[in-house]
């Protein structure tokens, strides 16, 4: 039986949506409230959330970053809000049920009993690990999310990012991750846990601010979607034998931009990295983009600062749609440098 278990809610009136398991058919009832007039909420003051209509709820936006920043693991914020999506639709009274009734899983982020006395924190301080507190839940959420994805980092031969290992650990328990070296395959448990990882990471990419939210200045993230499989991850797939960039999780035709000022000196086919675009920036260093579908830019073309400079894709040595980002040195493979502290230094969110 599976620790978590995805659910979808259709955000409108009283929602019983059916999910089939191998005992059975269980029902999601939920109320969802009205929520917070606007400008009741505040908003909040970091992060890389897209809030509001169609994203993350205000009154909660807050919690899922501070999460999400409690893990030194390189959480995504939006990997916990698609998983809150998913789950219980954002509604803190969401509450899973078996075929006669019974209460399975509750509150916003879907904590079983077992899971919630071993995972539960008192995440607001006020003395009572209570599983319907947002407060509460919410950090407990991130805190199981973070150990999973500590451990996840411990495999780099895994089939699969540390963050969709975590998520299907999440979902199946560690134990099935291991069995299956990966991610389960879609014939284990009727694709359930399969299909849960697949839909959170897509779904997180919605959620994620789109890259002018992260700008500062002259200077922004490459894209709006959340950070996958870190620099130097350890690792047979990759030559070097580590992971010489950072991933971003987007679908393919999502907009990528230059994270600031600077020339192109490549542009088109790059071997493995697939169609790839390289810019020299004013400071010396190197951004490369890789795997990308399309390229809108041409090698000696200057970038004023984050400029539209293709669409990403899923092309070269990719095994499936991810925008592959370095920093570098020089333009050559191998003058890698860790781009997060990179791009935090010239002031963006990320």
């Amino acid at each position: 039986m599976s620790v978590k278990r995805g659910m979808a809610l259709v955000a409108a009136g009283l929602v019983m949506t059916p999910v089939a398991f191998g005992f059975g058919i269980v029902m999601l009832v939920a109320a969802v409230e009205d929520e917070d007039e606007p400008g009741n909420i505040p908003v909040p003051v970091a992060g890389s959330l897209r809030i509001g209509k169609g994203g993350v709820p205000a009154q909660y936006a807050q919690l899922i970053m501070d999460a999400a920043a409690a893990c030194d693991q390189g959480l995504p914020p939006s990997i916990l809000a698609a998983q809150i999506k998913q789950e219980s639709g954002f509604n803190p009274t969401a509450q899973s049920k078996d075929a006669n009734g019974n209460p399975i899983a509750s509150g916003i982020s879907q904590f079983i009993p077992g899971t919630w006395a071993t995972e539960g924190i008192d995440g607001n301080k006020d003395g009572n690990k209570d599983v319907w507190d947002p407060e509460d839940a919410i950090p407990s959420q991130g805190s199981m999310m973070c150990k999973l994805l500590k451990t996840a980092k411990k495999h780099p031969g895994y089939r699969g990012s540390p963050v969709e290992l975590a998520l299907a650990g999440y979902n199946a328990g560690w134990g099935r991750v291991d069995e299956y070296r990966g991610v389960p395959p879609a014939r284990f448990a009727q694709g359930q846990t399969y299909n849960y990882v697949k839909i959170i990471m897509a779904t997180s990419a919605s959620l994620a601010a789109p890259a002018d939210d992260a700008a500062s200045g002259d200077w922004a993230a490459p894209v709006g979607g959340p950070a996958s499989t870190p620099y130097r991850q350890p690792g047979s797939s990759w030559s070097s034998g580590y992971h010489t960039g950072i991933d971003f999780v987007v679908p393919v035709g999502t907009s990528v931009r230059a994270v600031g000022p600077g020339t192109v000196v490549t542009a088109g086919p790059g071997g493995a990295y697939g169609n790839q675009v390289v810019i020299r920036h004013k400071d010396g260093k190197y951004s490369q983009y890789a795997h990308l579908s399309s390229v809108a830019v041409r090698a000696g073309q200057n970038l004023q600062g984050p400029t539209r400079i293709g669409l990403s894709g899923n092309t070269g040595n990719s095994t499936g749609p991810h925008l592959h980002f370095e920093i570098r040195n020089s333009p050559a493979y191998g003058s890698d440098i860790s781009p997060i502290p990179y791009l935090r230094r010239q002031g963006v969110r990320i």
